[in-house]
């Protein structure tokens, strides 16, 4: 499970710097809006050849919902947010997300309990991606809140799998939630953006990744991940996709990487391992002992 959690920031992260160059030849609306149905028609495609059955009538309504708040609203939030402050404290804002799911998941979800370790792991854990974003400006106070939504609107949908489709198929679950909040992103992206596309080999490429490969793969490993993982500990750690996105961005992007920056990854590291040790710890207490 660490594997794919590690694979699956690696990806995320990654895909900022896809995100960026695909954001230079298309409006920022019409790729998020390509790159969900891309993802959607994959998926859609491996649900007929592993003959994966429709959702039950009962588990649509809340489909709905998960699509509405994790892939129409909270990228139409982050794009909008985008036009009013920087890159960097919207992905902070956007990232606060596991600290909300932690809140919810202690109120709704047995089990669940946020301690105050795991409470200090993940607010160690997101002073260090302010520190690692080097946040100086703030911006119109209701796009900062329009960001801050964006985590919210992640966090409600994450609640609402953990408590009403965690039954539901894993492909099937994500094939439906993203065809769902693809099509919302579709109407938006018609009826409010403006722009022009600049098709040819690479913006294709940059969708293809975008669509399968960060989308309808790596929401597919998320969702695994989230069932069978306390919520709390599963999303601390995609505290390490911006972070990810960070050095890819040094890497290919020749952007700037300062010292600052380094002790702010280290703190999201440090804000990780204490979440996850905390959750170690319970399991080896939990396991039975040899008889000697």
């Amino acid at each position: 499970m660490k594997a794919a959690m590690v694979m699956l920031c690696l990806i995320w992260g990654f895909n900022f710097v896809i995100m960026k160059l695909g954001n230079g030849v298309f409006p920022p609306g019409e790729f998020a809006t390509l790159r969900f149905l891309t993802g959607s028609f994959v998926l859609i495609g491996v649900c007929l050849v592993k003959k994966i059955p429709l959702p039950s009538k009962s588990d649509f309504k809340w489909l709905i919902l998960c699509g509405l708040f994790q892939t129409a609203y909270f990228n139409i939030a982050i794009q909008v947010s985008l036009n009013y402050i920087s890159a960097g404290l919207t992905s902070v804002l956007t990232y606060s997300m596991p600290l909300f799911l932690s809140i919810m998941a202690h109120r709704w979800i047995p089990g669940e309990r946020l301690t105050s370790r795991k409470t200090f792991g993940i607010l160690i854990g997101i002073v260090g991606l302010f520190t690692a974003m080097n946040i100086h400006e703030g911006g119109a106070i209701w796009a900062v809140l329009l960001a801050l939504s964006s985590a919210i609107s992640w966090a409600i949908a994450n609640l609402l799998f953990k408590l009403k489709l965690k039954h539901c198929d894993t492909i099937q679950f994500t094939t439906w939630q993203m065809t769902i909040g693809a099509i919302g992103l579709l109407i938006y992206t018609l009826s409010f953006e403006h722009g022009e596309a600049h098709w040819g080999l690479m913006p294709v490429v940059y969708i293809l990744f975008s669509g399968v490969i960060a989308s309808s793969l790596a929401f597919v490993m998320w969702n695994h991940i989230l069932r069978h993982t306390q919520a709390s500990t599963a999303s601390i750690s995609l505290l390490l996709v911006p972070i990810v996105g960070v050095i890819s961005g040094y890497i290919f992007l020749n952007e700037n990487l300062s010292i600052v920056t380094l002790v702010g990854i280290l703190l999201v590291l440090v804000g990780i391992w204490i979440v996850n040790r905390n959750s170690s710890l319970k399991t080896e207490k939990n396991l039975p002992r040899d008889i000697e």
